[in-house]
């Protein structure tokens, strides 16, 4: 089985535990943080969307000048740019890059950040926007023709990109609500959930299957899960070294925005409500997920951490890929050191095991050769 390495960049030092330091855009820090991730056996890099952060797309166009083979996973919202516009920006990207572009949709999940780039749809109508968003998306990637538009959202006449993807552009997908499952489950290449437990994460994987056979198709999505990693040489360390992240976020001393997108003190996403319904039930559960640092931020985003050896964590992830995860996002607290410490300690953990269980498995022209007569 292949299971994709999925790391987050940004363009300056900052996370929860360290209060942003250096301009907000540091290009040589940038080219530092992707190429740790490229150098360190990663498949991608997120680069996330904020209402006031840098411009995605420019950002993988820098990063993509830089690396040799790192794909780029951009966070887009729908409804900034017209989906005509965004289909041509990421296939050029895609034509630069030599097929390196992936697109990580996200609708929204919080009022007021939706409001600080000027939309004031509530939740159903963002969702359903994303519908026919995505559908012009994959269809001006893909028509050899012009193509007309008459949508609630959206609406054009003869519209024709003469610039195409150099390959395929996934889309990945992220949500927890029933409306993410129904539009996700009909356009993703790959669903993006956050670290919840085991138990709960089969459900969702369940949820999003149901929805994709729901809307005809016949495959299946690839399934995405993202954790905070907390890695040390023995399990005391590590949970030593954990306490401390956990101290320094409860301190408030980073001055992390994250409590902020939150009302009335409760987060309108339902992703952030899971994590916050997990967190409740205990810190720590399975292997080694911890919830505690969900709960000290606020779950504003993947809050959950897996602490450990590196073999444990490793272990711990091989669980969830195990119940069907396909897609790996891990990115630390130290953002640029976690980073190569991933890559030089815990990748290629997860990778020699599933090389073992390959090599193990019987392959399917064996499984169907016959019993030799006389064999028992």
């Amino acid at each position: 089985m292949t299971v994709e390495f999925v790391g987050m960049i940004g363009t300056q030092h900052a996370s929860e535990i360290h209060a942003p330091s250096g301009p907000v855009i540091d290009p040589a820090y940038t080219r530092r943080f992707a190429r740790a991730h490229e150098d360190g056996g990663f498949d991608r890099i997120l680069i996330g969307y904020g209402s006031g952060w840098p411009e995605g797309g420019q950002v993988a166009a820098h990063v993509a000048a830089h690396t040799e083979r790192l794909g780029l996973l951009i966070a887009h919202r729908p409804g900034f740019v017209a989906p005509t516009l965004a289909a041509r920006q990421f296939a050029t990207l895609d034509q630069f890059s030599g097929g390196r572009v992936a697109v990580h949709t996200i609708t929204g999940g919080n009022n007021t950040e939706q409001q600080r780039d000027g939309d004031y749809l509530d939740k159903d109508e963002r969702y359903a926007r994303t519908d026919e968003y995505l559908e012009i998306l994959r269809r001006a990637w893909t028509s050899p023709e012009p193509f007309d538009y008459d949508g609630r959202y959206y609406r054009f006449a003869d519209f024709a990109a003469h610039v195409q993807p150099a390959h395929r552009i996934p889309l990945f997908f992220g949500g927890s609500s029933e409306a993410a499952y129904r539009v996700g489950g009909k356009h993703a290449d790959t669903f993006a959930l956050w670290g919840e437990p085991l138990k709960e994460t089969a459900e969702q994987i369940a949820s999003v299957r149901a929805a994709a056979a729901a809307a005809g198709r016949t495959d299946v999505p690839g399934i995405s899960v993202s954790f905070r990693p907390i890695l040390a040489p023995t399990e005391d360390l590590a949970w030593e070294r954990a306490h401390a992240i956990l101290d320094t976020i409860t301190s408030g001393a980073a001055n992390w925005p994250q409590r902020a997108w939150r009302t009335n003190g409760a987060p309108e996403n339902v992703g952030s409500q899971r994590l916050l319904a997990a967190a409740a039930k205990g810190d720590l559960h399975d292997r080694a997920l911890w919830t505690a640092p969900a709960r000290a931020t606020g779950a504003g985003g993947n809050s959950t951490a897996l602490v450990g050896t590196p073999e444990t964590v490793a272990k711990a992830l091989l669980d969830y890929v195990d119940i069907g995860v396909t897609t790996i996002l891990i990115r630390g607290y130290d953002p640029l050191d976690d980073a190569i410490d991933y890559g030089r300690h815990l990748l290629p953990l997860i990778r020699q095991e599933l090389a073992h269980r390959a090599l193990s498995q019987p392959s399917a022209s064996q499984k169907a050769q016959p019993v030799a007569a006389g064999a028992r």
